[in-house]
């Protein structure tokens, strides 16, 4: 299949690799083109600017959490439906679990068999870019780098010494140059970027960007190279049902401005096998009537955890649901707002839904960060005791419970495995992050979980005796 593609690697974090890539992305929609846009790896917060630039909702390619067949399906499944498809990449071009270059964006690179566009920080550099380039280039021969950017070049005059030094030493043609503007610069916070839900004027911005970035490039050379990438082959194994089930559950998804950490593929998944997914809000409004499940994602609670305490409807509403059996899953965030209280980083305390006999409290330093895989300590709402199943974390915050109810032991090579979590009836919450995609079979068990809470209310609805437990 003939799929218009081009990755947007970075030689380095901070190489500015969002900034273009995002650019880019608006740019080509605002030219009227059907643009499809990726990132690789786990982050929640880069998507997020991907889908305002496109209108078109950004997907991770993540081979850790997916697999390399999974990370195929889920940009066919995607891509398919646009003209072009542009894929941001993670930390440096090579860089990935470990010495061995796994998840990468280069491993991705290849997966895809997509050309690269490398972006270079060209600040402070003369001829020396033009054996960064060379390096990159020669680090591995199968890998098609196809163009160079240049990143806050200083002047015209640096530019052309620059672009000649890189194609007469490496034949990589530079495609573009990036002047440094501060009105460029995304806005960030203690997890990175700034999400979109919190960015004011955020439209503004991108068209800023896309203009610019217009005029620092040869869009046409860019989309040309996106154009000469090879067909690529179907994955051997699918995870998504060749037709989506009917929907047989309703889960509420608590998607606002406090939590919005979700991978939509994982999402989509979800709704494939029979889950209809209701939109609720812990900032506003009323937990909706109904629900066979809750899943609460990933998130800034702490930022939010004042205008969250005040809604005071929505918080008994979950404890009242949660007391009648609904399952509760929830990741990192959605945790967080299920202990008794949040400390902020000034201090302040705010009381949260009390479901999860602990607090839990901002740290200056970062607690957790990485891939991990978690090994299920009892059966819970997703998976039997001892199963394992990979995720990640990232959180500045630490649960201080007060029985030690954990969920999983959480295991990342060449550390020792450390409790996590809490688990307790029809609850899983955990820093763990998965992408539903990754794991179909807690997928189902979830869905499952839903069901059977479902037929148990109604049989007590209707008083009905049940044999289910």
């Amino acid at each position: 299949m003939k799929l218009p593609r081009v990755i947007i690697a970075g030689t380095h974090s901070g190489s500015g690799k969002t900034t273009v890539a995002t650019a880019l992305v608006r740019a080509l929609a605002r030219s009227g083109a059907r643009v499809q846009p990726f990132k690789v790896g786990p982050d929640y917060i880069d998507p997020g600017y991907h889908t305002a630039a496109a209108g078109r909702l950004s997907r991770n390619l993540d081979v850790w959490l997916l697999g390399e067949d999974g990370v195929r399906e889920m940009f066919l499944r995607s891509a398919a439906g646009a003209e072009i498809s542009v894929i941001e990449g993670v930390m440096g071009l090579y860089d990935g679990r470990g010495s061995g270059g796994e998840g990468s964006t280069a491993h991705v690179a290849r997966i895809l068999d997509a050309p690269v566009v490398l972006v270079l920080d060209a600040r402070s550099m003369a001829r020396s870019a033009a054996a960064v380039v060379l390096g990159y280039k020669s680090f591995d021969p199968e890998l098609d780098l196809c163009g160079v950017i240049l990143n806050r070049v200083g002047s015209e005059r640096h530019f052309l010494f620059l672009k000649e030094a890189i194609q007469a030493a490496t034949g990589v043609p530079v495609i573009g140059r990036v002047a440094y503007s501060p009105e460029m610069g995304l806005p960030e916070r203690h997890l990175g970027l700034l999400p979109t839900a919190e960015k004011d004027d955020l439209a503004r911005l991108l068209d800023l960007m896309a203009h610019k970035i217009a005029e620092a490039l040869d869009l046409e050379e860019l989309v040309r190279l996106a154009r000469a990438a090879p067909a690529l082959r179907p994955p051997a194994s699918r995870i998504f049902p060749g037709e989506a089930v009917r929907p047989e559950v309703n889960i509420g998804l608590v998607q606002d401005r406090a939590f919005n950490f979700y991978y939509q593929d994982g999402i989509d998944l979800l709704a494939a096998l029979g889950a209809r997914l209701v939109p609720c809000s812990a900032l506003e409004g009323a937990l909706p009537p109904g629900l066979d499940g809750l899943y609460i994602g990933g998130g800034f609670p702490e930022i939010f955890a004042e205008t969250i305490a005040q809604n005071i409807e929505f918080m008994a509403g979950v404890r009242r649901e949660f007391g009648r059996g609904m399952p509760v899953y929830a990741e990192c965030g959605g945790m967080m707002f299920l202990s008794r209280g949040i400390t902020d980083f000034s201090g302040r305390e705010y009381p949260m839904a009390g479901i999860i006999p602990g607090k839990t409290v901002m740290l200056e330093k970062r607690a957790g960060l990485g891939y991990v895989t978690a090994r299920a300590l009892k059966d819970n709402i997703l998976a039997p005791a001892g199963r394992r199943i990979r995720g990640h974390e990232f959180h500045y915050s630490v649960l201080h419970l007060d029985r030690p109810d954990y969920a999983y032991l959480l295991e990342r090579e060449g550390e020792e495995a450390r409790p996590d979590g809490y688990a307790s009836g029809s609850l899983l919450a955990s820093y763990l992050h998965i992408h539903f995609a990754g794991c179909p079979e807690e997928a189902v068990n979830f869905i499952r979980t839903c069901m059977k809470y479902r037929e148990k209310k109604s049989g007590v609805e209707l008083g009905i005796q049940t044999s289910m437990p």
